[in-house]
């Protein structure tokens, strides 16, 4: 989808301004090559496979693993690790001044490797005000400018390889449920923005098939910007089977002029439960790749790793934490 006239600047932001004003300068050169190419006019995972981080918490469970002379467990890690997954950036623990050195660093090791690395971007003020697992997040004030980090970061590098963002999980789907609608909208929108002109592939979180219905989250994310990017994830840190997600991501696109969008497969292998939180009896679902089975859907991704904590709940540790017997149950169920 090519890039449109900027429509970031609209009411939604003008009522934010307080807050955006202090971070209006994200300090990305728009002339630079990353910024001037047209990252949201193709499908970035297309023509290159997906990064998986050699560093992730699944390959540092591998490491112990193999440590502690458990090899069945080592085997079933480092495949899981081998498995392209999102890279998560929190501001608890990537905070300003840490958080551009990790993208750089990640950013230089997948295009070493010639791979797409996926980004998740996970700070927004009063982050899981549904849930409360994964609650936290920036003061407005400092969102924008944590987020420019990580923009300027891909920007330096002009390594001219496809670089992708998922922007805030459930931020736009949570707002018909609590939060500050205008504040919210508007810094995912500057969010939306910074990435972009940094040359950064970006889709806007666009919930579930099971959560809200289309016509009422297509507005959010239009005033979001949706139109000036590639367009929207669904799924992340869920369950709902691909059928489900492809219909959903279909009728939200005729919503949004054609918008594209990616799916989160990485638990779904079983469907969903009614449970969101460490649903026991679940597995990995379609494998991370490039895909043509719906009209606008670019990707599987497996943007939440599968291994990790959705919070404190059905004996899970705390939300993002590796739990290595939940990974050992999910690579059982998935045959492997």
């Amino acid at each position: 989808m090519p890039l449109r006239p900027a429509r970031l600047l609209a009411a939604s932001i003008l009522v934010a301004s307080a807050a955006l004003t202090a971070c209006s300068d994200s300090g990305s050169d728009p002339g630079s090559p990353d910024a001037s190419r047209d990252a949201q006019a193709v499908n970035p995972y297309a023509d290159h496979d997906q990064f998986a981080d050699p560093n992730s918490k699944a390959a540092q469970a591998a490491t112990q693993a193999k440590t502690d002379g458990d090899t069945d467990r080592e085997a079933l890690l480092t495949r899981l690790a081998e498995t392209p997954q999102g890279i998560w950036l929190t501001p608890e623990e990537y905070p300003a001044g840490e958080v551009g050195p990790f993208v750089a660093q990640a950013v230089a090791a997948a295009d070493d490797a010639d791979r797409v690395p996926t980004f998740v971007v996970y700070g927004v003020p009063d982050r899981d005000c549904t849930g409360q697992h994964s609650a936290g997040g920036l003061p407005a004030d400092q969102y924008g400018p944590w987020v420019g980090e990580i923009a300027d970061a891909v920007a330096d590098a002009a390594t001219g390889s496809d670089v992708v963002a998922v922007v805030e999980p459930d931020a736009l789907s949570s707002l018909l449920e609590c939060g500050d609608r205008d504040e919210r909208v508007g810094l995912i929108a500057d969010a939306a923005h910074r990435l972009a002109d940094a040359g950064v592939t970006t889709y806007i979180d666009g919930g579930h098939s099971h959560w809200n219905d289309p016509a009422d989250l297509a507005p959010l994310l239009e005033d979001a910007g949706v139109g000036d990017v590639r367009g929207f994830s669904t799924n992340v840190s869920n369950f709902q089977s691909d059928d489900d997600e492809q219909a959903y991501g279909e009728e939200l696109s005729a919503l949004l002029d054609g918008a594209h969008y990616i799916v989160d497969s990485g638990r779904n292998g079983f469907g969903a439960s009614k449970d969101w939180c460490n649903p026991p009896g679940r597995a990995f679902g379609t494998d991370p790749a490039a895909s043509s089975a719906a009209a606008h859907l670019d990707a599987f991704v497996w943007v939440k790793p599968p291994g990790e904590s959705d919070g404190e709940c059905n004996g899970g540790p705390p939300a993002g934490q590796f739990w290595v017997e939940r990974a050992m149950e999910l690579a059982a169920a998935s045959g492997w």
